[in-house]
């Protein structure tokens, strides 16, 4: 059988190689939606439902599938979301929109 794979669908499929998990998303699982930065690094996640949580919770709920369309990697001895390739660049985790780190603590007072 002669299988052909396109230039992007090459790109993904090597992308997905780089993940050392992909958990399976529960049905209510929430998304993505911006990124806690601080000194240019990620520090934090805003999800579907406008919460924000760091990014030892995101690991958490992304292991435990309640974050959907991101996997597992990691560099050294630190782990990291990243996410899944499919296709399009529009909603991969380096293009989302950067949220104040003031959220991230604003969630954290109402505890």
């Amino acid at each position: 059988m002669n299988v052909t794979l396109d230039k992007n669908n090459l790109i993904d499929a090597l992308a997905q190689n780089t993940l050392d998990d992909i958990p399976s998303p529960k049905a209510n699982a929430k998304k993505i939606t911006g990124l806690v930065k601080q000194n240019g690094k990620i520090t934090g996640y805003r999800l579907s439902d406008n919460i924000v949580i760091d990014k030892n919770q995101a690991l958490e709920m992304a292991n435990h599938g309640n974050i959907a369309s991101v996997g597992i990697a990691h560099r050294k001895d630190t782990e990291y979301l990243k996410s899944i390739p499919d296709g399009t660049e529009d909603n991969n985790l380096s293009n989302l929109a950067t949220v104040s780190a003031d959220e991230m603590n604003q969630n954290e007072n109402n505890k």
